[in-house]
């Protein structure tokens, strides 16, 4: 049985001012307004609610915005949640946080913008990523195009599927340390796959560019390099990989929220 997971909440700011913040008049993006409360509402009451979650600890630069919203002041008084200040990057952020002496594996890290993250994503989640020492949830094209044909996403191109990322990431021992470390050197080049890939060597990046290798061949191989166990999971809602980034994610979330 997989010992009470530690959920991670990203729910910090970059350096620049996010639009869909300034638009909607707040400090930062976690506190946007989405489906009528701030979006990351959304994904801590889903993590809560899970029961393989045993406690939510929120990773920002700003705690006081917080615990001033009145929306989001609940989050500073609930048993199971802490916050932890974060520095100015997701992965410097992460790898201060595993490398803290008190820190129990294993980590699920999600995004406040993760709006509609739920109880049945969680569930494929954790059941498919429980053993390995890493695992990332990723959608491929076709599934959410079925659904979802005018949404756009970053897509990594494989032997089997266009790939994007659902914002759902599993640290199941501490050897993923050395993958959030290299994770942190690329950051800075999130949005741009073949550069990322490039960083984990170049049989990855090859197999990617010719169409060789399967997604989850490729990561499977990524974690022996580093040795250490590596999965995908493909969720198969789709879901998963729409986040609150844009204004036209903004407008697609509540249509699906209103749907529910």
């Amino acid at each position: 049985m997989t010992p009470p997971i530690t959920a991670l909440l990203l729910a910090g700011a970059r350096p620049k001012a996010d639009p869909l913040a300034v638009a909607a008049g707040v400090a930062i993006k976690p506190l946007v307004p989405v489906g009528g409360q701030p979006m990351i509402n959304w994904p801590a009451r889903a993590l809560l609610a899970h029961p393989a979650v045993g406690q939510v600890v929120i990773l920002t630069q700003s705690p006081d915005l917080f615990a001033a919203d009145p929306a989001t002041a609940w989050l500073m008084d609930h048993p199971q949640v802490s916050f932890e200040h974060s520095g100015g990057g997701i992965a410097s952020s992460l790898l201060a946080y595993m490398e803290r002496p008190d820190t129990g594996f294993p980590l699920l890290v999600t995004t406040a913008d993760h709006v509609l993250l739920d109880g049945a994503m969680l569930d494929q989640f954790v059941a498919e990523a429980a053993g390995a020492d890493v695992a990332v949830a990723m959608v491929e094209r076709g599934t959410l195009l079925a659904r979802y044909p005018d949404s756009r996403r970053t897509w990594l191109k494989f032997r089997d599927g266009w790939w994007s990322g659902a914002n759902i990431f599993w640290f199941g021992s501490a050897k993923a340390r050395d993958i959030v470390t290299l994770w942190r050197e690329v950051e800075q080049d999130r949005k741009k796959g073949w550069k990322i890939l490039a960083a984990f060597g170049p049989l990855p990046l090859l197999g990617a560019l010719l169409r060789i290798s399967t997604l989850r061949g490729s990561i499977a191989r990524v974690g022996k390099r580093f040795g250490l166990s590596a999965r995908l999971v493909a969720m198969t809602q789709p879901e998963a990989c729409i986040d609150a980034d844009k204004p036209a994610d903004v407008t697609l979330i509540e249509a699906i929220l209103n749907q529910k």
